[in-house]
């Protein structure tokens, strides 16, 4: 009964939490003008998003924090996730504000961005392996009881892993809802996962879920809110701490295959154009190229979904 109410109840508070504060602070975000900037070269059908408030990934954190804090002295391996998450989260913070409240459209210069993830990432690989028992072994998907020992390895497959997460699911935050949908999933799958190894995460797990959820409400189109780079950069260091805090950022590829779409859609548009003058999709990422091939956004984030969902059930059969 206690393993219920560890899961139930962190995702009822969380997603309570998201739906409370999101009427509240949705007019404050409107208020103080933290709008979308979007940009010209983008989709014409999104220059109607401009102005709609950005930032709502506080919305999220504020209510994956709150429900992880009141759980970590009973469940102290949410800690590093709680980091990870809250330190990406203010990266993207500090990147929304820039860009809406400064008026400078780039936000964070490029180097500035990945100096702060570098910092916030090395602290958690430092952290795993100096303050866990987790050593250097990663579980091998369709390999049940099977591990691959990398060794010397493990930091720079960590933060080429962490990085690459991150930064593809700030590349899926292109939709209404899409982020949010795919990655509620993924937190459902670690939620199963985490409770079948008895890891002691579910709370941070459901967490996520509930603040994903609650944010839904707000964030599927027409989106009264957008995430910004705050929800984006969160989302993404919770899926690669999580991954990594149960020792499976092998199955990243499988469960959030759509985070690395993305990402490789944008390196092949940008490595093709340059070397060929040509570009192989309509628009980078490639949500965008569907939609300019006559796909509704709300089709887009449905298909994503489906698509993530069954790559969650395979995740599920490759332990």
């Amino acid at each position: 009964m206690n393993i219920n109410y560890n899961i139930v109840l962190p995702i009822l508070i969380s997603f309570g939490i998201s739906v409370i504060l999101s009427p509240l602070i949705i007019p404050f975000l409107k208020k103080l003008k933290f709008g979308q900037f979007v940009r010209e070269e983008g989709p014409e059908s999104h220059l109607k998003k401009s102005g709609t408030p950005t930032m709502g990934g506080l919305i999220i954190l504020c209510s994956i924090v709150v429900t992880a804090l009141i759980y970590v002295k009973e469940f102290p391996n949410i800690l590093p996730i709680l980091f990870v998450t809250l330190g990406f989260g203010l990266i993207g913070f500090l990147d929304d504000y820039i860009k809406v409240v400064m008026k400078r459209s780039m936000g964070l210069r490029a180097w500035q961005k990945l100096l702060l993830q570098i910092i916030v990432t090395g602290v958690f690989c430092y952290y795993i392996m100096t303050q866990t028992d987790l050593g250097t072994r990663m579980r091998i998907p369709f390999w049940n009881g099977h591990y691959l020992e990398v060794g010397f390895w493990y930091a720079p497959i960590l933060f080429f892993v962490v990085l690459g997460t991150v930064n593809g699911a700030n590349f899926t935050d292109g939709l209404d809802g899409l982020a949010s949908s795919v990655t509620v999933l993924i937190a459902t799958f670690f939620t199963v996962v985490g409770v079948g190894l008895k890891a002691g995460i579910e709370p941070i797990t459901c967490g996520a879920v509930g603040a994903l959820l609650g944010f839904l409400v707000y964030n599927v189109y027409p989106a009264r809110v957008f995430m910004g780079d705050t929800g984006s950069l969160a989302l993404g260091g919770f899926v690669a701490a999580t991954a990594y805090i149960l020792e499976m950022p092998l199955f990243i590829p499988i469960v959030a295959l759509v985070y690395l779409v993305e990402v490789l859609s944008v390196i092949i548009q940008v490595v093709s154009f340059k070397t060929t003058g040509k570009r192989p999709f309509k628009m980078a990422p490639i949500h965008h190229h569907f939609e300019l091939s006559g796909w509704p956004e709300t089709k887009v984030v449905a298909i994503f979904s489906i698509v993530t969902t069954i790559l969650c059930l395979i995740g599920i059969l490759a332990l």
